[in-house]
């Protein structure tokens, strides 16, 4: 029997593509943006990707998808679940909405060119205003 649970995904960074994303990721559904409050957006690891970092007053951008568990595992694959990101969970309107958070907090550096390309047509996507400073 094929499991047909379907979760909510709130992605950022490049997962923001919505063009590259729904390409990639063929059972997932947009559902609407969503502004995580409370959270930053910085890079980090030596491949200068995108993660997310509790800060008082700050917000993410991001979009929330709708996953199946096989978009979930191929996302886990992509995402280098649990080696470099783990799951975590906020709650929206009484359900739980799923996002990665990466392991090891190793020292912010600037982005690679490639994910800030990437990030900026998907903000440019989701009619969000490209703010980060880099």
């Amino acid at each position: 029997m094929i499991n047909t649970k379907k979760l909510l995904y709130f992605a950022y960074g490049t997962n923001l593509n919505k063009k590259i994303f729904l390409k990639k990721y063929k059972n997932a559904k947009y559902l609407s943006k969503y502004i995580l409050k409370g959270f930053e957006l910085v890079f980090r690891s030596k491949y200068r990707v995108p993660d997310i970092q509790r800060k008082k007053g700050s917000s993410v951008k991001g979009i929330i998808y709708e996953i199946d568990k096989a978009t979930e595992k191929k996302l886990d694959r992509y995402e280098d679940y649990p080696k470099l990101y783990i799951k975590k969970f906020f709650n929206k309107n009484r359900k739980n909405v799923m996002y990665y958070f990466m392991k090891r907090k190793t020292p912010i550096l600037k982005p690679a060119k490639y994910y800030l390309k990437v990030m900026k047509s998907g903000y440019r996507q989701n009619n969000y205003k490209f703010n980060l400073k880099y």
